[in-house]
């Protein structure tokens, strides 16, 4: 038998492959293609104080090898979430997290107070690092000093997991995982979606109302993967890793560079059983190699 545990903290998944935020709705939208209890954890679409209606469209285009978005955080707020959609989810054996966002600190602290009140949910992903919001979201997580105002702040008042996630439009990526950990992270997520754009010839119009998004799919996974690789070798909590992973291959990519656990995001929309052919992978290809934990291959290239 291959194991495929581990942990972040006291928090324990049954494997390291996590949905990451919105590409998975809230879970119950995939339930007529796979069992999403057997994933290791699920993160839920990012959830806001007030509802948001998201950008105007359009905010999605599809590019060559990826597709760019600006949907920008439509939610419901936190108090429609509390109410119909925690029952739903609480039902889910796995690991379900919420991705939380504000425009302001203080959004942030009330929205982790809430959720630290939420038995069913062990840990929330904060998200810094949104390209494709007017205010907050990528300015806190491309300013060293607003990075780490906010994580302190939610560490004061989140007693559970704390997962930060990191953006890779800033000089050194290295320098925001280290303040995350510094100031109380039990774990780091990266990367989120890199800004571009693109334009439509036709129209001669930009292809987003909002001109520019983030950018995800297979051409940001050499990014991902280095930085990745960068943090994993300077800080000593979990690192997940996310950005272009389409496959197994690509997956055992990011636990050779030093991923604890990884992420699938633009892959769901593809094939939506992805994940769970994921994990079957890794542990065919752990098996196929002689390795009996997946553990045994986390960083294995900086050995």
């Amino acid at each position: 038998m291959v194991n495929l545990g581990f942990s972040i903290g006291k928090l324990r998944f049954k494997n390291p492959v996590i949905t990451a935020s919105g590409t998975f709705g809230y879970g119950s939208e995939f339930d007529d293609f796979i069992d999403v209890s057997v994933l290791g954890g699920i993160i839920l679409k990012g959830t806001t104080m007030e509802p948001r209606e998201g950008n105007a469209y359009p905010r999605m285009s599809e590019t060559p090898a990826g597709m760019l978005n600006a949907v920008g955080l439509q939610n419901k707020g936190i108090d429609f979430f509390e109410k119909n959609i925690y029952p739903k989810v609480s039902g889910y054996d796995t690991n379900v997290i919420v991705n939380i966002n504000g425009s302001y600190i203080e959004d942030y602290i009330a929205l982790a107070e809430r959720v630290n009140k939420l038995d069913k949910i062990p840990a929330i992903e904060l998200n810094i690092s949104c390209p494709n919001v007017k205010m907050g979201g990528m300015a806190f997580g491309t300013n060293p000093d607003s990075a780490r105002e906010v994580i302190k702040e939610v560490r004061k008042v989140y007693s559970k997991i704390l997962i930060v996630k990191l953006s890779p439009n800033v000089t050194n990526i290295v320098d925001f995982a280290r303040i995350a950990e510094e100031e109380g992270a039990d774990s780091v997520s990266l990367i989120n979606t890199l800004l571009g754009m693109s334009v439509n010839i036709k129209t001669m119009k930009p292809s987003l109302s909002t001109i520019t998004g983030g950018l995800s799919g297979p051409a940001v996974k050499p990014v991902a993967l280095r930085m990745v690789w960068q943090v994993a070798r300077a800080v000593q909590i979990p690192v997940i890793g996310l950005g272009g992973i389409m496959s197994t291959n690509d997956a055992i990519e990011f636990f050779l560079a030093g991923a604890s656990a990884i992420e699938v995001g633009t892959a769901s929309f593809i094939d939506p059983q992805i994940s769970v052919k994921i994990i079957d992978g890794i542990s065919d290809y752990l098996a196929d190699k002689g390795f009996s934990d997946i553990r045994d291959i986390t960083g294995l290239i900086n050995r």
